[in-house]
């Protein structure tokens, strides 16, 4: 009987040392599997995180044709017919950049102050300009949008403005283009361009807004227009029902 238990126990001890190498290599195993699954997941979730880069948005305004359009990464997204300067108070010429953005703004003008509504002579949005007084905006006249009869500001219609708001930020490139070119002759047709050797305004407008927004030149003469035209600069001031904006129309 000694013998036979002996030969048991040795047995038992063989099949169990068969046994343990095995289970020991199959939970290493399992965790080299765990592990390449957790840094495969991780790295899909970084991939998924990873911010997309930033579109390059233009907005191009030619003055003569009366519309603008948003161009981003170089592709036509919108195009909308606005209401321009008429010509004793002509809007601004030149690259700036969207400055601020206002939802439902305040107007003052002359101590008139008219609060965020349908007499809202700037509509219920506002994207000023880096020059002072000048904006993109709504109007309380929609009959003017498609003419030459603002105080120099870029009016939209209330439908077109609310689309075009969310679709453009602080820093966003304008385009203030007067005479045709090539560009704006692709962008909106209707002609001829008039100046063929002219740049694409695209292409102009993300060079200079990448060097300097706006030059000094520029400023000053909007400034001294603004002076002979008694148009008001466009002001932080802020109002119990919101930003409050004082400035060309």
């Amino acid at each position: 009987m000694t013998a036979r238990r002996q030969n048991l126990m040795a047995a038992l001890m063989t099949a169990m040392m068969a046994v343990v190498p095995g289970t020991q290599l199959m939970a290493q195993s399992a965790k080299q599997n765990a592990n390449q699954g957790a840094t495969t997941n991780g790295a899909a979730a970084a991939k998924e995180q990873a911010p997309a880069a930033a579109a390059k948005r233009v907005i191009v305004v030619s003055l003569e044709d009366r519309k603008l359009a948003l161009v981003e990464d170089g592709q036509v997204k919108k195009i909308y017919t606005v209401a321009v300067g008429k010509p004793s108070t002509p809007s601004p010429l030149g690259t700036f950049t969207i400055a601020r953005r206002v939802m439902n703004p305040t107007y003052s003008h002359d101590g008139r102050v008219v609060q965020a509504g349908p007499n809202n002579p700037v509509g219920t949005r506002w994207m000023g300009l880096s020059v002072p007084g000048y904006g993109i905006h709504g109007t309380n006249v929609p009959s003017s949008i498609g003419k030459a009869a603002s105080h120099g500001c870029i009016r939209m219609a209330k439908k077109d403005l609310e689309e075009l708001y969310p679709m453009v930020q602080v820093g966003d490139t304008v385009e203030l283009i007067g005479e045709r070119n090539q560009e704006t002759a692709q962008l909106f047709g209707e002609g001829p361009a008039q100046n063929p050797a002219a740049q694409p305004v695209t292409e102009t407008a993300v060079a200079s807004a990448a060097q300097a927004p706006v030059t000094a030149q520029v400023a000053q003469q909007a400034a001294n227009s603004a002076m002979q035209t008694g148009v008001l600069t466009a002001t932080a001031t802020v109002t119990h029902s919101g930003p409050m904006l004082a400035g060309s129309l």
